[in-house]
């Protein structure tokens, strides 16, 4: 399997985009060049792309595929998982695109202690350039890899998800703000926004 890679100034767009280099965004272009070979690039909601990560990966699939949040075509599943299910409507094919976990090869004890060290900011001028260095190699390794080590591709689970709707909104009775009827709540015959709900089930332990 050889797609097309993504081209170096599309590399350096999704970059800026991100904000910088890592091995998180570097296996979301990796994953993208497998989506994109398959089904192209959405340029509405032709494409749905179902993410089941909140790290970097996903905004190379947001600015690379097409498939967004605001056009409600990027569903996010909070599964921890490297994993990334496409689908199009157009012809009703599907793909998942999951990351093999030992494509490359784990942080060693020394990586593992700078990036420690980094959240509790306590590198040294010398640890983060060694950090920084640790960090290019390991996204250098997943840009080159062969993409058939990188990722095993599995039949998709479930149906195509439906197309994003235009609900109504209501008005939360206790902050008074407008809130998609589909997310609202009832307590005690009001109607309440998510937020306002629980706080309300908390303080009366309902």
């Amino acid at each position: 399997m050889n797609p097309k890679p993504v081209s170096p100034e599309l590399i350096k767009a999704t970059i800026n985009f991100h904000g910088h280099s890592c091995p998180g965004l570097a296996i979301g272009i990796r994953a993208s060049e497998l989506a994109m070979d398959r089904f192209g690039r959405s340029l509405d909601e032709e494409i749905v792309a179902i993410v089941e990560t909140d790290m970097c990966a996903v905004d190379a699939i947001q600015f690379l595929t097409g498939c967004t949040f605001g056009k409600g075509n990027l569903i996010h599943l909070d599964y921890g998982k490297s994993a990334f299910t496409f689908h199009s409507r157009l012809d009703g094919k599907s793909i998942r695109i999951v990351a093999r976990p030992n494509a490359i090869a784990d942080p060693d004890d020394d990586l593992i202690a700078l990036r420690t060290k980094k959240l509790k900011k306590e590198l040294s001028v010398s640890e983060q350039k060694r950090l920084k260095k640790a960090t290019a190699e390991r996204t250098k390794q997943i840009m080159e890899a062969d993409i058939d080590k990188l990722f095993d591709i599995k039949p998709s689970q479930g149906p195509v998800p439906r197309k994003a709707r235009v609900l109504e909104s209501l008005i939360c009775r206790e902050c008074g703000e407008a809130t998609m009827e589909s997310r609202t709540r009832r307590l005690f015959g009001q109607t309440l926004c998510t937020s306002c709900f629980e706080t309300l089930e908390n303080r009366f332990k309902i």
